[in-house]
């Protein structure tokens, strides 16, 4: 009686042992799974869906031409004085003086000098002075034919000259040909350009984006796209900071952002950067940019 007494204690010992491990294994786990299991929320840099100014663009080139020129032919020995030449002359300022007559300028302008021609006048050395008004600077454009439909007066346009490469100097066709070059199969158009500062020079090369088609679009920033095949998403932010993957139909991209078409409404906030670490219906801690 006293032995089986004795292995009947052992037994509940050991099982008590056994269930003691047990509860202390499950408590210390849930210890370490709620300390450290449950991870805060990432911060995702989001924004909100807004309208922006969208339009189809033309590139071309087009050599700058000054709104008015006149040119003067002036023979050396006819300068009562040695030629010093003002860089502007507003209208009816005196130019240079001769022995027997004074040039004036007959419109406002930048002056410079064209270059000696003794090889033209023999041995008479003249200088040719040229006055050009470039308040407005126009070009012609040839423009393919294929965009015959779209082109017309007052369209805006954004011209570059490599003289100053950052700048962006604005304008707008000023005429549209009536006729398509049966040669080059191209529309000249013509545009006209401010020039107020005096910076785009005559002659020089100037680069040419002609906007059409102009439209107020919701539009996103491109770092939030999701593109799978043919297919766009983005990651829609509800009330409570749930990403929801949102399909979404979109247009042209310019300068950083993309044309929504459908899919989103306006102020709708999104996922603008980060989409790597977001997970479809998981919770974010929403950072706005």
């Amino acid at each position: 009686m006293k032995r089986s007494t004795k292995i009947t204690s052992i037994i509940i010992i050991f099982f008590f042992i056994i269930i003691s491990v047990v509860v202390g294994r499950t408590m210390i786990g849930n210890h370490f799974a709620k300390k450290f299991g449950k991870r805060p929320p990432p911060g995702i840099i989001v924004t909100e869906v807004i309208k922006n100014q969208f339009s189809e663009k033309i590139e071309s080139f087009g050599t700058a031409v000054s709104k008015k020129t006149e040119t003067f032919r002036i023979k050396k020995n006819q300068l009562s004085s040695e030629l010093d030449l003002k860089k502007y002359v507003n209208k009816g300022d005196l130019i240079v003086k001769l022995n027997d007559e004074n040039i004036v300028a007959p419109f406002s302008g930048v002056l410079g000098v064209r270059g000696l021609t003794e090889d033209v006048l023999g041995s008479d050395n003249s200088v040719i002075i040229t006055l050009d008004d470039i308040s407005l600077i126009y070009a012609d454009l040839k423009i393919p034919e294929v965009f015959a439909s779209v082109m017309k007066k007052g369209l805006p346009v954004e011209v570059k000259f490599s003289g100053y490469k950052n700048k962006i100097y604005n304008g707008e066709v000023d005429g549209v040909s009536s006729r398509i070059n049966a040669e080059t199969r191209s529309l000249l158009t013509r545009i006209k350009i401010s020039n107020e500062n005096f910076e785009l020079i005559p002659g020089s090369l100037l680069e040419v984006t002609v906007n059409f088609n102009l439209r107020n679009s919701l539009s996103v920033p491109d770092t939030s796209l999701i593109l799978e095949g043919n297919k766009a998403y983005v990651y829609k932010i509800s009330k409570d900071n749930i990403a929801n993957k949102k399909e979404i139909k979109i247009g042209i991209r310019d300068e950083g952002l993309v044309e929504v078409l459908s899919g989103l409404n306006e102020k709708d906030v999104i996922v603008a950067e980060g989409l790597k670490k977001v997970r479809p219906r998981g919770k974010i801690k929403p950072i706005t940019n």
